[in-house]
Formats: C-alpha cells, sequence, structure tokens
C-alpha cells in the first residue's frame, strides 16, 4: 500500500472518530450550567451594562504581553545561525529585563492584586 493513502486514510478516520467523540461525550451529563447559553461565569438574565472589573482587564492585557513575550522569544535559538549572534542575545536579553522591570513596576504598585 502507497504511503499518502494511507496518511490520509488514517487522518480521515481519526477526525470521524474525534468528531464523534465530541458530539456524544458532552450529551452523556447535561446539566443546568451545560444548557445555559453562557458559560462565562455571568448571569445571562441580568442586565448587560453591568460595570466591567478594570482589574480583571489589567490583568487579561498583563497576560498578553507576557504571551507576546514568549513569541518574541520562540526564534531564538536559530540566531546563533545569524552573522552576530551576540547580538541577538543582547536584543534577547534587553527585551527580558524591560519586560522584568515592567513586572517588578506592576508588582510594586499593586496592579497584581485582585482583591483589595
Amino acid at each position: 500500500m502507497n504511503l499518502l493513502p494511507t496518511v490520509i486514510l488514517i487522518a480521515v478516520a481519526l477526525c470521524v472518530i474525534l468528531e464523534l467523540v465530541a458530539f456524544w461525550l458532552p450529551s452523556l451529563t447535561p446539566d443546568q450550567e451545560k444548557l445555559s447559553p453562557y458559560e462565562c461565569g455571568f448571569d445571562p438574565i441580568g442586565s448587560a451594562r453591568l460595570p466591567f472589573s478594570l482589574r480583571f482587564f489589567l490583568v487579561a492585557i498583563l497576560f498578553l504581553l507576557f504571551d507576546l513575550e514568549i513569541a518574541l522569544l520562540l526564534p531564538l535559538p536559530w540566531g546563533d545561525q545569524l552573522t552576530f549572534p551576540h547580538a541577538t542575545l543582547v536584543w534577547a536579553g534587553a527585551v527580558l529585563v524591560l519586560l522584568t522591570l515592567g513586572l517588578v513596576y506592576e508588582w510594586v504598585q499593586g496592579g497584581l492584586e485582585w482583591a483589595e
């Protein structure tokens, strides 16, 4: 048997099995939370004009910032193949130092405290 049809057959079979499990498994134990239209933790019956927590927004922005840091540092192992690998290491270190100083500043200012 040829390799390409085998790989395609396995991929299609795996997709079909995963789809069947995804449709079958959640229907085993439906409860009130799963049947509600919103699963975000907010009451779907109340007003949509409730004030939004600024602390939650700040923590979410900080999470995105450090997630972006990881994305910026992912190509770092391939930097040693450049003409000047030490410059790549210096720039990556500068990014890490800047983000660490920002994290320390937020910590000292109390921006990471969830409850007052």
